[in-house]
């Protein structure tokens, strides 16, 4: 049985050695390697999820081949693997490198995509991976880069294969970013900061006109309006909130359904 062992070790020890033995040459013979060579090792790596192998791999393609299709295609590749990542910063560089080289790239709509995926800061997949997480609670600079970014796709390739998805995530955006407005308004309010309270209630109901947060809009601009003692304001606020929302325990007054919300600030 020992001996058995020992000649199974020795040959898996061979074996490991022999391996070694060819990545060994196989490095040893990068000066040799032409465009695709570098290009078929890092794909290699790249569709492993060996993300920083591949980095290195399409780095050095780029750096002795920086001209043709390899390397065009090394920068969109180095970019998503940036992504994957979590290297945002050096994900969007990547990308502004690539649409500023190849402005007319027949791959262009993806680069700007992944330009705002990146800035969406959500994995590639469905829309329901992302249906759970709030974005009103993040800083909302990169979520507005985010929304402009799909927005361009959408707007230069109507018809792009990431063009559903971008508009789909625009929208998720906009009510994100609505709520973050609400999130504000009712921190001044909490803060007893009435007046700006109720103007980021107002402005968020300008803003995102066909958000469901008119609601709570309405409910903060009526609570700061009475807190400052502008009844008048409290009572026009309440009475759009009634008409729109009858159900609602501060509606006290109208039933009117008739007129879209916002013809009654007029």
């Amino acid at each position: 049985m020992s001996r058995s062992l020992t000649a199974l070790a020795a040959a898996l020890l061979a074996l490991t050695l022999a391996g070694c033995g060819i990545f060994k040459d196989r490095e040893a013979n990068k000066s040799d390697w032409g465009a695709a060579d570098f290009y078929k090792a890092a794909k290699e790596q790249f569709d492993s999820g060996s993300w920083d192998a591949a980095i290195k791999l399409y780095e050095q393609l780029e750096a002795k081949y920086p001209y043709g299709r390899f390397a065009q295609q090394s920068q969109l590749e180095t970019a998503y693997a940036y992504y994957k990542q979590g290297d945002s910063a050096s994900a969007i560089s990547a990308i502004d490198k690539f649409t500023k080289l190849h402005p007319n790239h027949e791959n262009l709509d993806y680069a700007l995509y992944l330009r705002a995926l990146v800035n969406f800061k959500e994995d590639l997949g469905p829309l329901t991976r992302f249906a759970n997480q709030d974005l009103a609670d993040r800083d909302p600079r990169a979520a507005r880069d985010s929304f402009e970014g799909f927005k361009e796709v959408v707007t230069r390739f109507p018809e792009s294969r990431y063009a559903d998805d971008s508009r789909a995530r625009m929208a998720y955006l906009v009510e994100a970013l609505a709520r973050h407005e609400i999130h504000v308004a009712r921190y001044y309010l909490s803060r007893g900061a009435y007046l700006a309270a109720a103007n980021r209630a107002q402005s968020a109901i300008t803003r995102f006109p066909n958000s469901p947060i008119h609601e709570d809009a309405l409910e903060i601009m009526v609570e700061a309006y009475d807190r400052m003692g502008m009844q008048q304001l409290r009572d026009d606020a309440r009475k759009v909130l009634a008409r729109n929302f009858p159900a609602e325990r501060m509606a006290k007054e109208g039933q009117n359904r008739s007129k879209p919300w916002y013809l009654f600030w007029q």
